[in-house]
């Protein structure tokens, strides 16, 4: 199971990054970042079936989902120029516990 976590959190960095290089297509005019922007999800698609294998579906999307968000926002704010208030904060405090919350209740 272990090796499935490791394959989620890949999926999640390939998403982030995808992500990332979204906002950098600029509407997906910018030949690169559009390029970065396909590869990034097709990996983290291929990664995310692959823990689908082990993991459940509900675990798998809800730590992907979650980590992906948080990690995205947090890239907004200290890279990117976004702005930050507590709430903001708090509001990605609240995603990752939500997230710890859905794998302590186990999968079955």
């Amino acid at each position: 199971m272990g090796y499935a976590y490791g394959l989620l959190a890949a999926a999640i960095a390939a998403e982030v990054a995808g992500t990332t290089a979204m906002k950098y297509s600029e509407g997906f005019t910018r030949l690169w970042p559009s390029i970065g922007t396909a590869v990034g999800y097709l990996i983290a698609f291929t990664l995310l079936a692959q823990t689908l294998k082990t993991l459940s579906v509900g675990t798998a999307y809800a730590i992907w989902a979650g980590v992906g968000t948080a990690a995205v926002a947090l890239i907004g704010i200290l890279f990117m120029g976004e702005s930050s208030s507590l709430v903001k904060i708090v509001g990605v405090g609240l995603i990752v516990v939500g997230v710890v919350v859905l794998n302590l209740g186990g999968a079955h």
